[in-house]
């Protein structure tokens, strides 16, 4: 049975005030879900080492943002796997939407980002997605369908048995609007289905975990699909009550 599992996105937000506060906050509200429930917070870079500091034996575990693709060298700005070990870094987000439209990032590099993670130990969680235009033109399905599938080529079918697919609608990322829960359990079944081409065995273990505006009022219903193992929130995870009650949602 797959275990369902909550990650917090907190992308360029907080400061060492805001994040101290938030996670004294985390660790109580959230102790004992880590049984039924598992919980990460991927925190900007620059604050790992308080997040470190202030999770140390809790329920939630810790999720980086981004990485490189490189393992070391004159590479300006960038972090290596084997920096983010150094924090107790377990989980790397790849190819989340903004940095593919903001930051050019292809298929072909968050595949490289992909295996990079993995060859060090962590587990990558790989977002895939489509746009409002891409979804108007009923190309939806081939859009995340291939996406994933440039990770399924560097990488083979068996790196997601220590991997997490979550779709997340480009339309529905900050924007208040959400997938209706039958959207994305399409599209989550989409995925499955894909993978299940290539081996049945794969598909029914990996977790897709659903992205999208996910909020305390639509996390239960969402995370009722057959085929959504959780949630990667954004704006919802800086905000305690909010994603203690999302972390709870999940039966």
């Amino acid at each position: 049975m797959r275990r369902s599992i909550v990650a917090g996105n907190w992308k360029m937000n907080g400061s060492a005030e805001s994040i101290t506060q938030l996670l004294e906050s985390l660790v109580v509200g959230l102790a004992g879900c880590g049984d039924k429930v598992e919980i990460l917070v991927c925190p900007p870079a620059l604050y790992l080492p308080l997040v470190q500091t202030s999770l140390t034996n809790s329920a939630v575990s810790i999720g980086a943002q981004n990485v490189s693709e490189h393992s070391a060298g004159a590479f300006t700005g960038e972090i290596s796997v084997a920096m983010l070990k150094d924090y107790a870094v377990r989980y790397v987000i790849v190819g989340h939407s903004e940095r593919r439209q903001l930051n050019g990032e292809t298929d072909t590099l968050v595949a490289r980002k992909f295996a990079a993670v993995q060859a060090q130990g962590l587990c990558p969680i790989l977002c895939v997605g489509e746009t409002l235009e891409q979804r108007e033109k009923g190309n939806a399905e081939q859009v995340v369908t291939e996406q994933l599938s440039a990770v399924l080529e560097e990488c083979g079918v068996d790196s997601l048995n220590s991997a997490i697919v979550a779709y997340e609608p480009v339309w529905a990322i900050g924007t208040g609007k959400t997938a209706t829960p039958e959207q994305a359990q399409q599209m989550h079944r989409v995925l499955r289905e894909s993978i299940a081409r290539i081996s049945a065995k794969v598909a029914s273990q990996v977790r897709i975990i659903y992205g999208g505006s996910v909020s305390a009022a639509n996390a239960q219903e969402l995370f009722a699909q057959t085929d959504i193992d959780g949630g990667l929130v954004g704006g919802a995870s800086l905000k305690a009550d909010e994603f203690i009650t999302i972390c709870k949602s999940v039966s």
